[in-house]
């Protein structure tokens, strides 16, 4: 791997890309938890959280004291309507969306969904000088906000909206928007937003949530004009 040690949103993206190729399908069983601790080198508490960051996002499904199974299902996405969506159309759609978003995740987040916050805040972080690796952390940030609603029809609404972000035009744009700089005013926006959420203040985490797509919109602008 890299030679750093893995953490538990490290062993998340290995498991996610594993069953997003298929090499583990629908329905399928998990090895146990301590062969899969002992294959990747971690804890086991590590390798939980990590099982625990897949179900909010509905990777997999863990059943007390059978294992823990896949529900992935690979989903069949009419991509011709987005392929025409420019980035900004983009966030202006986040704009309708995030900031309720955050306010439902302070009426329905648990402790749980938190810590995957968290950890993927840290992700980001880490990723200041790689924004390939920051722009993964940060839409599973995003992902992982919609999943804590609980609400499926916002849950699938954000994948469609993500779709967008694997386009070439949004490729682009990441290369002329997402330097140091930037990616660390976005990493100091997203810890504000999830501090609000922890909180329980629903208002300033969408106010929080505004003022960081207006920060991503101007970006964007800008990018565009050069």
């Amino acid at each position: 791997m890299t030679g750093r040690k893995l953490g538990s949103a490290d062993i998340a993206a290995l498991l996610r890309r594993e069953i997003s190729k298929g090499t583990f399908r629908l329905h399928d069983r998990l090895p146990a938890s301590r062969q899969m601790a002992d294959e990747y080198g971690v804890a086991r508490n590590t390798l939980r959280e990590a099982l625990a960051q897949l179900e909010v996002e509905g990777y997999v499904n863990t059943r007390a004291g059978s294992g823990t199974y896949i529900t992935f299902r690979e989903k069949e996405t009419n991509v011709a309507p987005l392929e025409d969506t420019n980035p900004l159309e983009l966030i202006d759609a986040r704009f309708a969306l995030e900031p309720h978003i955050c306010r439902l995740c302070v009426l329905h987040g648990s402790r749980q969904d938190f810590d995957l916050l968290e950890g993927l805040c840290d992700r980001m972080e880490e990723a200041v000088d790689d924004p390939v690796a920051f722009a993964e952390a940060d839409t599973a940030f995003h992902k992982a906000l919609a999943a804590t609603t609980r609400n499926t029809l916002l849950i699938w609404i954000i994948d469609q909206i993500n779709t967008v972000r694997s386009l070439d035009e949004w490729t682009r744009m990441r290369h002329l928007t997402l330097d140091g700089a930037i990616i660390k005013k976005y990493n100091a926006q997203h810890r504000q937003v999830l501090n609000a959420i922890r909180l329980r203040e629903p208002e300033r985490a969408a106010n929080l949530m505004k003022e960081h797509l207006e920060t991503a919109r101007l970006s964007l602008t800008r990018a565009a004009e050069t």
